[in-house]
């Protein structure tokens, strides 16, 4: 039986520099239809090639948000 992983809510702020970097890795990975991997607060994360990836957009009063979803 799998074990149920702890609820984890992480926001990291990057510079330019370093998010381009990583998002074009994930552009290669997904082109490539190969697995991301990527560490996020010192845990290693696999994504797999076939994750479902998503645009969303919230507007409110204090602004917009603009996020790249993946899940799987």
């Amino acid at each position: 039986m799998k074990k149920p992983s702890k609820k984890r809510d992480i926001e990291k702020i990057y510079t330019k520099k370093d998010f381009i970097k990583k998002i074009r890795r994930l552009a290669d990975a997904l082109e490539k239809d190969k697995k991301f991997v990527i560490q996020v607060a010192g845990e290693k994360i696999a994504i797999p090639h076939d994750a479902v990836i998503n645009i969303e957009h919230e507007k409110g009063s204090d602004g917009e948000e603009l996020e790249f979803q993946i899940k799987w």
